[in-house]
């Protein structure tokens, strides 16, 4: 760590400096030395105090270069260059950028310039202990451009960086590479686009301190949630060796979320650890020709983790103190794109890099616009989704930057990965779709700014999707994206917030799957009625329960199997694989609504659901009629199920109490004593899960004629109800919903049905007990939902697509009901 203190520069000093320290500049200096150089002198001097550990170093200026451009005599030679420059014509832009970029690397550095940045280079290397005169401190070159890291374009990977360079020697060439990539084909590009003047723009060079990631790992986070602006969550994506694989899109990363507002409580809430195949990293070339090489990840790195949980934790809080920091300093909440590298020597963490978000800082937060796909087709590749769009056009396959001449507009690009070489036809594509890079890499970055959807990581698009093939390109179901074929009709819903009116009624929404969660966070309602433990268990774990914990029993060799891939982390306690991936389902959607109350349904899959599970057909009876058999509460305390119900038990402690989201209330379904729910309650309480204890309350699905009639001893037991409808009406009309014979007997609004719940708010009332409604009617039915306002329920659970129209229909009655 450098410890020398510096003597600020004056103002006027500053200006004509062609050297400065990142200790000596700050956020204000953009126009000095880029914005990358600016943030990281900023970090530096307000952020390191605070524990933010960033490599120091110093910058060439914007004066310097143009000064170098001045005495050279560079810029007239460069507007003749430029007079003709067509960017949308590739050849020329080709043509252009070359010789814009040979014009400079022919012209030498000006003495002066040369000496300023030996100078300083001899004090990095005395700082940090090394001999200028042998090979030197090894440092990272950056190019920092007056325009770039701005809150409306980021300017990011438009101009070069060279990692692992060594030497005065190596540090000049570097610096003059740097220079010259002002002009690659792609910023050029860029600020064409963006409307920025070639010649109004200059060129700062960043000299860094490495950190040894190529020894540890390193990555790419952001402080918002890339796809849905959810600003709650700080996104982490790691892998092996230096960052500019993560950054490029060369690997597929592991990612991780963490909740930011209980982080800053002292809690540990990370919500989500998926593992990447991160194949290759990037090391030092020791020995070689080159600064870096890429290399093969050994199996058994790439099958864990590459980073523990305390570091994750780490660079969120990091995260937290930095974007805190920016807003604090802009005067408006600032998202921040943060680069971060681990010292595989010292095993410190470091941040390398940080700009401001540019893409969901900019979006509106009154406008909801929601894709959905009327029909599919058969699936060509499939990959980590990026935005929630959907696109579609004929397929372009092109491997190699060498063919992007090949590409039309409004074509869908397939590629094996892009870099800022390919923005000049990625910006005209309809969409993207690349066989390798994760949620922060280079393809989805640019898709984001473009606003057109990306499918990223798939593996073999380039293999199975051919050019001129017409394709549909899916990100609007999740965080898995699909490539169909055929061109799908799709619809697309906008909808603007600024006039819905809020509700006595409570307004919450069904929410079964954890990856759409935060796209729902925005919608105006006031928390979820319903959230399903089935689509985790069966969506996401996949397998049942006691085929886990009982792994070595297993008699079905192929489920075996199947388990033993899905747990491969988890081979010493699979159990804990169980535990782990319905906490961070449930933690999702706790914290997408945090502090709004999240109610949780356990588990209530019937028998023969169950069976179907991976491993379940061994510890599942068959039952002729599951559907009023062994399920829901009946479960929890039988000794042949209760061991696998305390699994879902610790899942809820970890995210009430360690990941601090007490917004949870869990709640009972198919209970049809109140002795039985006596027995749950009992049986939650042995596993930590006490009532009353840190706010916990538990909630009883009414979805049982004995659930109403008996309503007032219910509500000894229970602190609230929520009204199963579609249960509740089959067994009040004693019909078999599943069944084609008597289906058209089923029906909601029927009186008996009515009268049921009419009498189960009517009780609930009385004993000061919340009641609302969470079954599919009110979705269905305005006039349901009327019914249910009338009666003074405290909530209705809609699903995601009837809340707006359903929220604008409650208002009414409400105003008419006076």
């Amino acid at each position: 760590m450098v410890s020398a203190v510096l003597e600020k520069p004056t103002a006027a000093a500053k200006e004509n400096a062609l050297i400065l320290w990142f200790e000596e500049v700050g956020t204000h200096d953009v126009g000095l030395v880029g914005g990358k150089n600016s943030s990281l002198g900023e970090m530096i001097q307000q952020l390191q105090p605070r524990g933010v550990n960033v490599p120091s170093g110093f910058a060439t200026t914007a004066y310097a270069y143009r000064y170098f451009i001045r005495e050279a005599g560079l810029e007239a030679k460069l507007r003749d260059l430029f007079a003709d420059l067509d960017v949308n014509d590739m050849a020329n832009l080709q043509e252009r950028g070359q010789a814009a970029r040979e014009l400079i690397l022919d012209t030498p550095f000006p003495q002066d310039l040369q000496i300023a940045i030996a100078e300083a280079y001899s004090a990095m290397c005395d700082r940090y202990g090394y001999k200028m005169h042998c090979s030197g401190v090894d440092v990272a070159v950056r190019s920092s451009a007056t325009a770039e890291d701005l809150p409306e374009a980021s300017f990011a990977g438009q101009q070069e960086t060279y990692l692992n360079v060594h030497s005065l020697k190596g540090v000049l060439e570097s610096c003059h590479k740097c220079f010259a990539s002002l002009f690659t084909d792609r910023a050029i590009s860029y600020r064409h686009h963006n409307g920025f003047d070639h010649f109004a723009v200059a060129l700062s060079v960043g000299v860094q301190k490495m950190v040894r990631s190529d020894l540890a790992t390193s990555g790419v986070m952001f402080s918002i949630d890339t796809e849905t602006g959810f600003k709650n969550a700080a996104l982490i994506t790691a892998a092996y060796g230096l960052g500019e694989n993560v950054v490029q899109g060369a690997v597929n990363p592991d990612e991780y979320f963490v909740f930011k507002p209980t982080l800053k409580e002292g809690f540990k809430p990370i919500l989500e650890k998926r593992l990447g195949s991160k194949a290759i990293k990037m090391v030092y070339d020791v020995g070689g020709t080159k600064l870096t090489k890429n290399v093969e990840v050994g199996e058994p790195e790439r099958e864990k983790y590459c980073i523990n949980d305390a570091e994750i934790l780490q660079l969120a809080r990091w995260a937290c103190i930095i974007e805190d920091h920016y807003s604090q300093v802009r005067g408006v909440y600032t998202p921040m794109d943060i680069e971060w590298a681990k010292d595989g020597k010292t095993g410190e963490l470091f941040i390398v890099q940080a700009r401001p978000e540019t893409v969901q800082s900019q979006k509106s937060a009154n406008i909801i616009k929601t894709y959905e796909l009327q029909k599919h087709s058969a699936v060509l590749a499939t990959g980590r989704s990026v935005g929630a769009a959907i696109g579609q056009g004929t397929a372009q396959v092109i491997r190699n930057v060498s063919e992007i001449n090949l590409f039309r507009p409004g074509e869908v690009l397939i590629t094996n990965r892009t870099d800022p070489d390919w923005e000049p036809i990625m910006k005209q594509a309809s969409a993207i779709v690349t066989n390798q890079g994760g949620r922060t890499c280079h393809a989805a970055i640019i898709a984001r700014e473009m606003g057109i959807p990306a499918i990223v990581g798939c593996g073999d698009a380039t293999e199975t999707i051919t050019t001129g093939q017409d394709v549909t390109i899916c990100c609007s179901e999740g965080d898995e994206g699909h490539v169909f074929t055929g061109l799908l009709p799709f619809e697309v819903r906008e909808t603007a917030l600024d006039n819905i009116p809020r509700t006595k009624t409570q307004i919450l929404m069904n929410v079964g799957n954890p990856e759409q969660a935060f796209g729902f966070a925005s919608y105006p309602a006031d928390g979820v009625g319903l959230a399903r433990l089935e689509f985790i268990i069966a969506n996401h774990i996949k397998a049942h329960p006691l085929a886990l914990m009982k792994f070595d029993e297993l008699e079905d060799v192929e489920a075996k199997l199947e388990i033993a891939e899905l747990t491969k982390l988890y081979k010493d306690n699979r159990s804990q694989f169980f535990v782990d991936k319905l906490a961070h389902g449930v933690g999702m959607i706790a914290a997408a609504f945090y502090p709004k109350p999240v109610v949780v349904r356990m588990s209530d899959f019937k028998s023969n659901e169950y069976a179907n599970l991976l491993g379940g057909r061994q510890f599942e009876p068959k039952e002729e009629n599951p559907m009023i058999g062994w399920r829901g509460a009946s479960r929890y305390y039988d000794p042949n199920y209760r061991e696998a119900y305390a699994l879902e038990c610790q899942a809820l402690k970890i995210v009430r109490d360690e990941m601090g989201l007490t917004n949870v209330i869990p709640m009972i379904p198919f209970c049809r004593t109140p002795e039985e729910g006596r027995k749950v309650v009992a049986e939650m309480e042995k596993h930590g899960l006490k009532r009353g204890v840190n706010g916990l309350e538990i909630y009883v699905m009414c979805e049982l004629p004995s659930n109403v009639i008996l309503a007032d001893e219910f509500a000894q037991v229970f602190d609230g109800f929520s009204i199963g409808s579609n249960d509740l009406t089959q067994l009040t009309l004693g019909l078999d919903r599943d069944s084609s014979l008597v289906a058209h007997l089923f029906d909601e609004r029927n009186e008996g049905v009515k009268r049921m719940v009419k009498l189960a708010i009517e009780t609930a009332k009385k004993h000061g007990r919340k009641i609302g409604i969470c079954g599919q009617a009110p979705s269905d039915y305005p006039e349901f939902a009327e019914f249910l306002v009338e009666l003074g329920i405290d909530s209705i659970s809609l699903n995601p697509d009837s809340v707006l129209k359903t929220v604008l229909r409650i208002a009414e009655v409400e105003k008419a009901k006076g």
